[in-house]
């Protein structure tokens, strides 16, 4: 008998997932546990609701239908743009019985923006919610139909919102066609999902998740943290993202917990959810544990777990919680690195690799793998469409530039591994800023300035990161003025200010706009950014410092 060649990827596909999918997984616990609560919605004012996962799997099967009825097929891309809602949700889920993609976009962004998702996307249409779709309309012309929701969140429309919103179907259109929609057969490396990253380009990538990819983030998400049926999260950072989606929605499906839903993070509603729900979970950010720490932190509590992405022991002692160190992005679909959670680990680790992932530190002047407590460049290697992310969609350049011949995938971070045997984040490549939980390309900024201004205003311009109490760091511009240029200094701030306001992410948008006679410079004349920061965080301190 001859030896077997065996393919790995081929093998990995195949069998991992077989004869599953998103809409399997949904209607298991809609048929063992039919009255348990999977989605709770907490909206800012009025009443809460409970989806059970009877219901849900009742809702998005007719919500479904509607998007059939819609023309919507396998394969076809919808466009989600929406702040965090049970719709949101329903409209996700109801995509994947249909074999459709959904696009979930950041609420944040405007203009060119809007544009650059409904045609790079492809969408064959969109669902919104009132306060958007004047934007969307104006921007996204290429769709060609748009279901408005009839609320934003829970909070109700403004009269000019409600006018605009009455030219379009609404959500209700999507219902009243149909109760079960057709069966499907399981495909696990079918597209499921599409989420847009800003990474280190100008133009952000769409991430491409498969059904085998939102399988294996809720697995391993929920085997990371040791969860259970009984596990309750609460979640409040925006479904856009891959924390909310794969950390908190796709985890909890996979053990059969419970999601409570926020329209966003609100300190003065927290420890009041968290009490009445019996939280056990969340995904916190550094805003949140500022914001929390004028709260008094109630004697007893239900948290097992904080994903805090290193590890804080004054958290800890703090909030009486333990916090998960973990490393993870879009493009890893869940936590690709984890802390133990039966065990104490240094300060600041992000972790050992989750089971399935294999981590090289490389450093880049040598090509070979760094030494212990080295810094070097992250790269990870998975099988794609489960583990990693299955493309960056109609982007065979970025593809090309971010995977290596031999399939390691390269994450644009940089990180060490130090004689304890866990790791540590070294510097981020600095021209990606970390806005709160947001990721802002410095490029994509200081491009949109340039256009904004056209030739002669400015002799040269640099984005850079200044520290930010609650977010961290936010961008602010330091800039050179043209000796051609009849604007005053006041007058290009203003125009630049403006000019963000109407065509970048609020994220996005300089805070402070500075004026320099000359840039500090480094090794063959680029701009030495890290003196740059280093004086804005100066003038950050003297603002504050004034401000008293």
């Amino acid at each position: 008998m001859p030896a077997p060649h065996i393919d790995a990827q081929f093998s990995s596909t195949l069998y991992t997932f077989a004869g599953k999918d998103v809409p399997w997984l949904a209607k298991l616990w809609a048929t063992q546990t039919p009255d348990k609560p999977y989605m709770i919605w907490e909206p800012k004012e009025g009443d809460s609701k409970t989806w059970t996962y009877a219901q849900f799997w009742a809702e998005i099967n007719e919500v479904a239908c509607g998007l059939i009825a819609k023309g919507v097929k396998k394969g076809d891309k919808i466009l989600i743009h929406a702040e965090n809602s049970p719709e949101m949700m329903i409209a996700w889920y109801a995509s994947s019985i249909v074999g459709s993609v959904a696009v979930t976009t950041n609420t944040r962004c405007v203009g060119d923006e809007l544009t650059y998702f409904a045609e790079h996307s492809d969408a064959v249409g969109c669902i919104t919610q009132p306060k958007f779709i004047q934007a969307l309309a104006e921007n996204a012309k290429s769709l060609p139909w748009f279901i408005v929701l009839d609320d934003n969140s829970g909070e109700a429309p403004t009269a000019e919102e409600t006018a605009y919103a009455a030219r379009y179907d609404r959500w209700a259109k999507l219902y009243g066609q149909g109760k079960e929609a057709p069966a499907r057969p399981a495909e696990p490396m079918l597209p499921v999902g599409i989420q847009y990253t800003s990474g280190t380009t100008s133009r952000p990538k769409a991430v491409v998740h498969t059904h085998a990819n939102a399988l294996w983030g809720g697995r391993t998400g929920s085997q990371n943290l040791l969860m259970t049926s009984d596990d309750t999260y609460l979640v409040f950072l925006p479904c856009f993202h891959v924390n909310a989606q794969s950390w908190s929605f796709w985890s909890m499906m996979w053990c059969g917990g419970t999601v409570v839903l926020q329209p966003k993070f609100s300190s003065s509603k927290f420890w009041e959810l968290s009490l009445k729900h019996k939280c056990t979970r969340a995904s916190m950010i550094p805003f949140t544990f500022k914001a929390l720490f004028s709260q008094a932190v109630p004697e007893q509590h239900f948290y097992k777990t904080w994903s805090t992405g290193v590890k804080l022991h004054i958290i800890e002692q703090h909030f009486k919680v333990t916090t998960f160190a973990t490393w993870g992005m879009t493009e890893t679909v869940t936590h690709a690195s984890r802390s133990d959670i039966l065990q104490d680990s240094p300060e600041m680790n992000i972790g050992v690799p989750t089971p399935g992932y294999e981590f090289a530190i490389i450093n880049p002047a040598t090509g070979k793998h760094c030494e212990v407590g080295e810094n070097g460049d992250l790269y990870l290697r998975g099988t794609r469409g489960i583990l990693l992310f299955f493309e960056y969609y109609k982007n065979p350049e970025a593809m090309k530039k971010s995977f290596t011949d031999d399939g390691w995938f390269q994450t644009g971070d940089m990180a060490r591994l130090e004689a304890d045997g866990y790791m540590y984040f070294a510097d981020r490549d600095k021209d990606v800023l970390k806005v709160g939980a947001e990721n802002v390309s410095a490029r994509q900024v200081e491009e949109f300035v340039g256009a904004l201004l056209g030739m002669g205003v400015l002799d040269e311009h640099a984005i850079v990161a200044q520290k930010h109490d609650m977010l961290d760091e936010v961008p602010v511009l330091f800039a050179i003025k043209s000796p051609w240029t009849q604007l005053s200094e006041d007058e290009i701030r203003q125009k630049i200010m403006d000019g963000c306001k109407e065509g970048l992410a609020d994220f996005k948008r300089p805070r402070a706009v500075y004026f320099l006679e000359e840039m500090p410079r480094a090794t063959l004349e680029k701009v030495a950014k890290n003196i740059l920061r280093e004086m804005a965080d100066e003038l950050a301190d003297k603002e504050k410092a004034a401000a008293k």
